[in-house]
């Protein structure tokens, strides 16, 4: 894969103010934190069924899992997200057997994306989200789609040491507004806001 230009966050004040208070970094022990994870490297790969790739990349819709330091989202049918880092991305890339309908797209500098990790996590997506957040719907691997205070988002349940935690995604233009809504919402939770991180 071919060098990214220098990554921009679209959270240009990750630490801003609420009810005009400045908020500072958080703790990675916080009851619940978000963090700007957008630098991380994220591929879009669409595969016809019939395809090398489709089954290289084997992983159902609507759920993920990782391997060699990549997660690997089913996002939607016949499409796959990559997230992690470049070099991890790279070596599985490269291996994809590119015949027939395939098409590897880089897709990192388009798409702001956060990490929300806390045993609150889910009850604070409640009051942003409509879709069923309770464990049997929603367990850790899950991937979905759905409306988050009116943002559409890709979602995944990534669990970080038996602690919810959540990816979420959107189209970069709205990061700043997702993010301070999501530490709005979080407040009555204990929320704090981490510093970037691809980890």
């Amino acid at each position: 894969m071919a060098d990214s230009p220098a990554f921009e966050s679209p959270v240009s004040t990750p630490f801003v103010s609420y009810a005009g208070v400045p908020m500072e970094p958080g703790q990675p022990d916080a009851p619940l934190s978000l963090c700007d994870i957008s630098p991380t490297t994220k591929i879009i790969v669409r595969a016809g069924p019939e395809t090398n790739a489709s089954r290289r990349m084997s992983v159902p819709f609507g759920t993920s899992r990782t391997e060699a330091g990549v997660l690997i989202v089913g996002q939607r049918p016949d499409e796959w997200v990559l997230l992690g880092r470049r070099t991890a991305i790279g070596g599985l890339v490269e291996s994809l057997d590119r015949a027939g309908h395939v098409s590897v797209i880089d897709s990192t500098h388009g798409r702001a994306m956060f990490r929300l990790t806390g045993a609150d996590a889910a009850s604070l997506l409640e009051k942003l989200c409509s879709l069923d957040w309770n464990d049997h719907m929603t367990p850790d691997g899950a991937a979905v789609s759905g409306s988050v205070a009116k943002v559409t988002c890709d979602l995944v349940r990534n669990d970080l040491e038996h602690t919810p935690s959540y990816l979420i995604s959107c189209d970069r233009s709205y990061g700043q507004y997702l993010f301070e809504v999501i530490l709005d919402a979080g407040q009555e939770f204990g929320i704090s806001p981490l510093g970037e991180s691809i980890d």
